[in-house]
């Protein structure tokens, strides 16, 4: 008999209605494949008429297991890490894990004491990484010896001791210099991200190579250190247009502040694209709310955190399972050039 619904159902509620143990309770809420089938239905079937909800303490009564992933981001997040957020959620659910999103400070000088007391004090299952904490050696040394499975998103650098999933960001923005250049446009400004992120060098490298295939380089005077905001590129590229010898166009390293260099165009009296053509990088929201609408580079940000997560929960069944890929894997999702109404031929 169901016991009166006066109170929360537990696990123990489930376990006497089902007439079996908890721990098989808990191996069925974890879908774990040594469960009989008719010992399964009988749990679900109680499960289903107390209205049961396990909780994550519940869940890890089997074998000692977490079900929380962590998603460490070390930067102030802006749509980039939101994104991020709502992706990995989706596929944290639906593979039955909680996320818990946390910000480090990786620039603290005791950052490997905050890192590894977090991990030590909240057992965590595996963790995402985000740049720049996706490439800090101290964060990656706390998390290999506490021996707690990680996946990094655009990583600087390539080891073997995690998954990487990222988009090829070098060719990326060669594909948008190159639209700038068949455009007609040689006098190309560049705004650059934080300099901790590996995106920025690697932006950057893809825009000196697409020069460079036609025999250019970048003029040093129209190369501009931003910040991925918003008031960053309006700043550099208020300096650049209020130049003598202004670019005709201004490749930023992302939609913030590429909006931003529009606002100073708008400022300065300068009409995008007819005297000025502006493109960003990533495809963000803004990237479509901001007029004239920009071209950019649509950069999967969800489907990034998806495979991710997808990855991650792989990566963890194989670790409790003794198995270990050697080197592990890498995704690379493709991205794509979005032509909009803020480029056009170089003004004459």
């Amino acid at each position: 008999m169901a016991p009166p619904r006066t109170r929360k159902p537990t696990i123990n509620d489930v376990a006497d209605l089902a007439g079996v143990s908890i721990k098989t309770v808990s191996r069925v809420m974890n879908k774990e494949p040594n469960v009989r089938d008719a010992v399964r239905e009988k749990v679900m079937a109680a499960v289903t008429q107390l209205g049961y909800q396990p909780s994550m303490s519940a869940r890890s009564l089997a074998g000692e297991r977490s079900f929380l992933i962590g998603l460490f981001y070390g930067d102030t997040g802006g749509q980039y890490t939101h994104d991020i957020q709502l992706g990995m959620l989706n596929r944290c659910r639906l593979a039955g894990y909680h996320l818990l999103v946390e910000e480090i400070d990786y620039k603290a000088q005791d950052v490997a004491d905050r890192a590894g007391m977090l991990v030590n004090q909240v057992r965590m299952a595996g963790v995402v990484l985000l740049p720049p904490v996706t490439d800090n050696p101290i964060i990656l040394n706390v998390l290999q010896r506490a021996a707690v499975p990680y996946v990094r998103i655009a990583p600087d650098r390539d080891i073997d001791t995690s998954p990487i999933v990222r988009i090829d960001e070098w060719q990326a923005t060669r594909d948008l210099a190159d639209h700038l250049l068949a455009l007609g446009h040689r006098r190309i400004g560049f705004i650059k991200g934080k300099q901790a992120h590996a995106a920025t060098r690697l932006r950057y490298a893809g825009f000196c190579e697409a020069l460079a295939d036609r025999g250019l380089a970048p003029v040093p005077d129209l190369v501009e250190q931003g910040e991925f905001s918003f008031e960053t590129g309006m700043e550099c590229a208020l300096r650049m247009l209020s130049r003598p010898d202004r670019p005709t166009a201004i490749l930023a390293s992302n939609d913030e502040m590429a909006a931003g260099a529009i606002a100073a165009a708008r400022q300065l009296s300068i009409a995008v694209p007819e005297q000025l053509s502006i493109v960003g990088f990533d495809d963000m929201p803004i990237a479509a709310q901001v007029w004239p609408q920009l071209t950019t580079i649509h950069q999967p940000v969800t489907a990034m955190a998806e495979a991710a997560a997808d990855m991650l929960v792989e990566l963890i069944r194989r670790k409790d399972a003794g198995v270990w890929d050697n080197p592990l894997p890498h995704r690379h999702l493709d991205h794509k050039l979005i032509i909009r109404a803020s480029t056009a031929p170089v003004p004459s």
